[in-house]
């Protein structure tokens, strides 16, 4: 069995929605850049307020991929 490693980044999504669409969000935009996406971790929720109605959701997720030196 081969060893890998993976590489971790942290990205914002939002949606006018919900969470899950904020996250969602960040994974398909994530996948067409980044190859062999592993895993998405959701580290924060927060929603963004104005006139005391929920404008925006906001997920701060971590994605894994592997890691793929430049031979």
């Amino acid at each position: 069995m081969s060893e890998s490693v993976y590489k971790i980044i942290e990205l914002v999504g939002t949606s006018s929605k919900s969470w899950e669409d904020a996250v969602q969000n960040v994974v398909e935009k994530a996948s067409t850049s980044l190859r062999d996406l592993r895993i998405a971790e959701v580290q924060k929720l927060d929603a963004k307020i104005e006139n005391g109605k929920i404008v925006a959701y906001r997920a701060r997720v971590t994605v894994s991929f592997k890691y793929q030196p430049k031979d």
